[in-house]
């Protein structure tokens, strides 16, 4: 029988050589290939430890400012700069040993506060602001009425003087008055004078009352009769009246109301 021989087995040299170009190709096709459907690399590389994260280092700087060359110099200050020490040679020559030494000796000893005991234990507190020391009874305005209550008494005093004074003065205008003998003689005179006109009108009228504003004005003149006469009455048989003359709550304030005691 005869021996088969493979393809396979005895590669061209064409077909190596197209073989070996390819495999770089395709190994960097399939190292890059669709990294946006995984999680990324597997591996990434780690940053270093000088390059740390920052605040405000992602954020927009503005560009530095620039000194302007010809801007205008302040005007110099009156009071004399930071740095310029004054001269340390006049405070140099006093004793600062002997004044501090005079001044322990002349200086008035310090009072010890004045305290209160009140237990064994040592218990203590300042007496001056305990209430047992009278210190407030030794100033000049002591049991002094202050200014401002006084003022305020006065403005009410003042007030009530005034609102007394508008009452009687009220009650003044508003008081009765008593009529006197004359007047009380005119007023009788005119009343029965008035009656007269109203009887001579009364009179004058038919003897056959037929029509209705015949009756109502004989029912007018009647009531007018019937008033004066119990007025005129009322007046004779009363020596004292008094007139009130407060008619705002009338709608005639000509006419004016007699009260008899």
């Amino acid at each position: 029988m005869p021996r088969r021989t493979s393809v396979t087995s005895c590669p061209s040299r064409r077909s190596l050589s197209g073989r070996s170009a390819r495999q770089p190709m395709k190994h960097d096709t399939e190292k890059n290939k669709a990294q946006w459907k995984t999680m990324g690399p597997a591996k990434v590389a780690v940053p270093s430890q000088k390059n740390f994260l920052k605040k405000h280092s992602k954020e927009p700087k503005l560009p530095e400012r620039k000194k302007e060359q010809d801007s205008k110099k302040l005007p110099a200050l009156s009071v004399p700069q930071r740095t310029n020490n004054p001269v340390m040679g006049i405070q140099s020559k006093k004793n600062f040993i002997n004044a501090n030494v005079v001044a322990a000796v002349t200086a008035l000893p310090k009072k010890p506060q004045p305290i209160c005991v009140d237990t064994r234990q040592g218990d203590k507190y300042l007496l001056e602001t305990s209430g047992l020391v009278q210190k407030y009874i030794k100033k000049k305005d002591y049991g002094v009425t202050p200014k401002y209550v006084t003022r305020r008494n006065e403005e009410k005093k003042r007030a009530q003087k005034e609102y007394e004074a508008s009452i009687l003065e009220h009650l003044q205008k508003a008081a009765m008055k008593q009529l006197s003998d004359e007047e009380r003689t005119s007023l009788l005179q005119g009343l029965k004078k008035n009656w007269e006109e109203v009887y001579r009108e009364f009179l004058c009228l038919p003897v056959e009352i037929d029509t209705i504003s015949k009756r109502l004005y004989k029912e007018k003149l009647e009531s007018q009769m019937r008033q004066l006469e119990h007025d005129i009455e009322v007046i004779e048989k009363h020596k004292i009246i008094y007139i009130a003359n407060d008619c705002s709550n009338r709608q005639n304030q000509n006419k004016r109301s007699y009260f008899i005691p």
